[in-house]
């Protein structure tokens, strides 16, 4: 039987349902599940929504508002999010990409530039715990002369990398996936050649308390190191000066209480300044550490 229903009739319904259900920005929420399911995106969007619903949109539509109801994560349910200027996959194999991420690759890039000023070689950049791949793959994207290597130890969440890799363009030809630890997972030959290492590493504290769509839905083994927080974001510091380049930079980003013990923990291992980055809330939200 044909169907009637129109887009604009669905978008208030899921409006309402979410409402409802005390979930947050229901009216946008709404919105993107419809563009979702219906292809109808941007400019298109508004003119579509007086257009009549597919048999194979309306089952999407469901399926979506169903998923969302049920407390997923909107990013999860529409399997892709929007980092800096890429559309990424995501799902429950890795962290929602986040704003504060989006400053730590700004950062990151801001001291690209500042090295690409001083030395005469093409630079190399190590994204360590990539995740999704939007660190890795933003830096690719946005500064074409740069060599990026992503590591993770998770293969769940390198599979969703190289799904987004595969979708970069040329860019992609100059980021390499590799599976491991931290450093381990990098070839030998790149210890002392690294201009930049930047890292979105696990640093939630077990006894922290997350919030339900955070703590039940992204995986604990990319927010939780240990008992402190600290762990990872310690033995990255520890060990990159031994991989790093001179001059060269590492930026970690880290939670607000970690950032003076980071700072101090950089300059401890060797590192010749360090600094603390504010995000747009003004909390603390990432070391930066030079070595020269």
């Amino acid at each position: 039987m044909e169907q009637t229903v129109r887009w604009s009739e669905l978008a208030e319904e899921a409006r309402e349902r979410f409402a409802r259900a005390g979930l947050p920005d229901a009216p946008q929420a709404a919105r993107w599940i419809v563009e979702e399911a219906s292809g109808y995106e941007g400019a298109e969007y508004v003119a579509g929504l007086g257009r009549p619903a597919t048999e194979r949109g309306v089952a999407a539509f469901d399926r979506m508002v169903a998923r969302r109801l049920e407390g997923e994560p909107l990013q999860y349910v529409l399997g892709r999010w929007g980092f800096r200027t890429l559309d990424l996959a995501v799902d429950r194999r890795v962290l929602i990409p986040r704003p504060e991420t989006e400053q730590v690759v700004g950062w990151a890039l801001d001291e690209l530039d500042r090295l690409a000023a001083t030395v005469d070689h093409p630079l190399v950049v190590a994204d360590l715990g990539t995740g999704s791949g939007a660190i890795a793959l933003s830096i690719a994207a946005e500064r074409r002369g740069t060599t990026v290597w992503a590591t993770d130890v998770s293969p769940a969440a390198l599979e969703v990398a190289g799904a987004n890799l595969a979708g970069l363009g040329t860019a992609g030809t100059r980021v390499q996936l590799a599976e491991g630890s931290w450093f381990a997972a990098l070839p030998a030959e790149l210890q002392g050649r690294l201009d930049v290492v930047v890292s979105n590493p696990p640093y939630v504290a077990a006894d922290e308390v997350l919030p339900v769509e955070v703590a039940e839905w992204e995986p604990a083994g990319a927010l939780v190191p240990g008992p402190t927080g600290l762990e990872d974001l310690l033995h990255l510091v520890a060990i990159a000066p031994g991989w790093l380049a001179r001059p060269a930079v590492m930026v970690l980003e880290l939670a607000p209480d970690q950032a003076t013990t980071i700072r101090d923990a950089a300059l401890a291992a060797g590192f010749t300044e360090a600094r603390v980055e504010d995000d747009h809330a003004g909390r603390h939200r990432a070391v930066v550490a030079r070595i020269a």
